[in-house]
């Protein structure tokens, strides 16, 4: 307990330090605790501990200095740190945390609120780094730990930790490197998972530790490119204007394709759905920045879990519909029944079905984005930010128009010819990136193979990706070869349709 009464006690001349002592340790910082247990103390029982690594000094200071402020003035003491800036920046790194007594802490506060501060750090040192450095020591110290399991032949730990290593380490630097520097972020995201691979076929620990000591010379390089605490203007504008942009061009393609698909079939009065759905994802996108903002930190693994099942949900959809608008380009007899029958198709059901694939689609965009703009924001230069937004908001405005205005000239076995084409890619690319997300969050295994990886057409270098898009891919083009043979089957036995292609 620190208090010095252990049974050697009364042998020693002086006697042990009790280090319960409020009123003396109010006045000890943690680097002179440092001090004494690294060099010893002279004409007493301590002797130097200097032999011990760095770290194990530095943690038997800040536990030493914990005697003093029992662990139940904690969460006070957490409270008053996220609560007054003034504390944050009193203390703003380490080096202040670990210079600092008690005893100076209380004259801008009181003696109360600086006993409970000091218990609170002091147990959570970490508490005052930056929020990146704490999340690079995370990735790096589950990945030491991840490499100390597997050498012990703890395999199911191991992997553990190395998801452990991505989610909560790395996974929430992702959006400000993407920006500062996209390249990096992806060559560490495909090792990850490559680790994460490694890891579950049991392969030697010596290619463990050469994959680990890969991430780490890369997490230099990240560690290197976030040293900056803000972007300039020009960067900020671009990478607002460029993720919005990318983002919203993938959900604007399906909305407008059921716009215009809508519009061709004569029914304007169940366009409000699309619209609705669409409306909703965005007020979605709207709670999901106050929550991440004021009430709920989103974890990484939420977030994958979240694009992943979209992306394969909107997928899965994309290909029904894909496979259906092109089996009605075919023949001249289903132009015929899109005209005059596909308004009494649409039942009540089917409506709503737009309106919730409408807002999955968006709402899976809008949730990315909305993450990015966050990490965007906290750069700095947020004019900068609001201006690219606001110019990548009004390039989708003409991207949609032009959209709908050149769908309106096509005829329409050609529209659906193309709309059935764009569904079908849409649908690979989702399936893509909902396997990859889910990968990221340990909800299926990564194999990685040798191919190129590419974010546009959600092409990741593993097996279980591209075995997914392949039969995405596969169910397409069967459905397309069907709706092919139906459709001359069709033109067989009535020689008068063929005239209506």
């Amino acid at each position: 307990m620190g208090q010095g009464d252990g049974p050697l006690a009364a042998n020693l001349t002086p006697k042990p330090v009790n280090f319960s002592d409020a009123s003396r340790a109010r006045e000890r910082s943690v680097f002179g605790l440092y001090q004494v247990v690294t060099q010893g103390l002279d004409g007493t029982s301590m002797p130097s501990f200097a032999a011990l690594p760095d770290a194990d000094r530095w943690a038997l200071a800040f536990t030493v200095g914990q005697f003093a402020f029992p662990a139940n003035q904690s969460d006070a003491g957490k409270a008053f740190w996220e609560g007054r800036s003034q504390f944050r920046e009193a203390l703003p790194n380490l080096e202040a945390l670990v210079s600092q007594r008690p005893t100076v802490l209380a004259e801008s506060s009181d003696e109360a609120t600086a006993s409970a501060l000091t218990a609170y750090l002091r147990r959570h040192p970490a508490a005052v780094l930056p929020t990146r450095t704490q999340s690079l020591q995370i990735v790096r110290a589950h990945l030491a730990e991840a490499v100390a399991a597997f050498r012990q032949g703890d395999r199911e730990s191991a992997g553990r930790l190395a998801v452990a290593a991505y989610l909560d380490g790395f996974e929430p630097l992702e959006p400000v490197l993407a920006i500062k520097a996209p390249d990096l972020m992806r060559t560490i995201e495909t090792a990850m998972t490559g680790l994460r691979g490694q890891i579950a076929s049991g392969v030697e620990p010596k290619q463990i530790e050469q994959a680990v000591a890969g991430i780490e010379s890369d997490l230099a390089l990240a560690e290197a490119a976030l040293e900056s605490n803000s972007s300039s203007a020009g960067s900020a504008f671009a990478g607002a204007f460029a993720i919005l942009l990318r983002e919203g061009v993938e959900a604007l393609l399906v909305v407008v394709a059921i716009l215009a698909f809508l519009r061709k079939a004569g029914r304007a009065e169940a366009i409000r759905y699309v619209h609705g759905g669409t409306l909703v994802a965005l007020l979605g996108g709207v709670a999901t920045w106050g929550a991440a903002t004021y009430l709920v930190t989103i974890s990484g693994a939420s977030r994958e879990v979240i694009e992943g099942a979209s992306g394969l949900f909107a997928a899965a959809v994309l290909v029904f519909i894909g496979i259906w608008m092109h089996g009605k380009s075919q023949a001249g007899a289903w132009q015929k029944y899109v005209r005059e029958k596909i308004g009494a198709a649409l039942s009540k059901q089917s409506l709503w079905g737009l309106f919730v694939l409408s807002f999955v689609v968006v709402y899976r965009e809008v949730f990315e984005t909305i993450l990015f703009y966050i990490a965007l924001w906290s750069q700095g230069n947020g004019h900068a930010v609001i201006a690219g937004g606001l110019a990548a908001s009004l390039s989708l405005a003409v991207i949609a128009w032009l959209l709908l205005r050149y769908s309106k000239r096509l005829p329409l076995a050609q529209f659906f010819s193309w709309s059935a084409l764009l569904m079908a890619v849409l649908a690979v690319v989702l399936t893509g990136k909902g396997v990859a997300g889910l990968q990221e969050a340990n909800l299926i295994a990564s194999h990685l193979i040798d191919l190129p990886r590419i974010d546009l057409l959600g092409c990741y270098p593993t097996l279980q990706g591209v075995t997914a898009q392949a039969f995405c891919a596969a169910i397409l083009m069967v459905g397309f070869l069907w709706n092919r043979y139906t459709a001359n089957q069709n033109v067989e036995s009535n020689p008068s349709v063929e005239g209506g292609r």
